[in-house]
């Protein structure tokens, strides 16, 4: 069985094409003056200062899979997930790659106290920023794996599922949570089963081996 894996220094290059377009901004499409350019880099710039980036992941064996949901060999017992859709995604894959990750606690007050004060457009960006690094955190996190396991002659699927999304109930991230030990990198889930902070996400990827 597989340790969970947890990333306490998630470093990697800022997403700036993804930020401007969370923002509303398209090359091409959408002016921006030097004036507006200079002020988004300078609140960009000062999020990055509050994000701190730290993720954990996990390898689980598939131990069973049907039209309407998986299950993963957990350690302590069998766990569900419960959705079509997922059970499509995975396939013909013989594992699965769990992952969190979480931007931190101190972004969310500066986004807060931005909201309550007034300060609409630092706040918009500060989120906006969050949200999109907290995403490549993601990708990073894939990367690791898929580096791991290309040297055992398999890969991971390219993209990644997440609660939420489709008919992947919201109700399966406690799972997550559970099995990823996000409280070892200061997450929590509400009775909502929504993770806090709330720039922290969850996903799952599918592991076959070459073809």
């Amino acid at each position: 069985m597989f340790a969970t894996v947890f990333f306490e220094h998630i470093i990697l290059e800022v997403p700036r094409t993804r930020i401007y377009r969370r923002l509303g901004y398209r090359r091409g499409v959408t002016e921006i003056t030097d004036k507006r350019a200079a002020e988004v880099e300078k609140y960009i710039s000062e999020a990055l200062n509050l994000i701190r980036l730290r993720g954990t992941g996990r390898r689980l064996p598939l131990q069973d899979k049907n039209e309407a949901q998986i299950v993963l060999g957990g350690g302590t017992g069998d766990e569900v997930l419960q959705s079509r859709r997922l059970s499509r995604f995975f396939g013909e894959c013989q594992e699965a790659v769990l992952m969190g990750a979480t931007a931190g606690h101190e972004i969310m007050a500066a986004i807060a106290e931005d909201t309550d004060g007034g300060h609409l457009t630092r706040g918009v960006v500060l989120d906006a920023t969050a949200s999109e690094m907290v995403d490549a955190a993601l990708d990073w996190i894939m990367s690791y794996f898929a580096r791991v396991l290309r040297r055992e002659r398999k890969a991971l699927t390219e993209k990644r599922f997440s609660a939420g999304y489709g008919d992947f109930q919201l109700e399966n991230q406690q799972t997550m949570f559970r099995l990823l030990e996000l409280e070892r990198i200061e997450v929590q889930i509400t009775e909502t089963f929504l993770l806090v902070p709330e720039k922290s996400v969850t996903a799952l990827a599918g592991v076959k081996g070459f073809d």
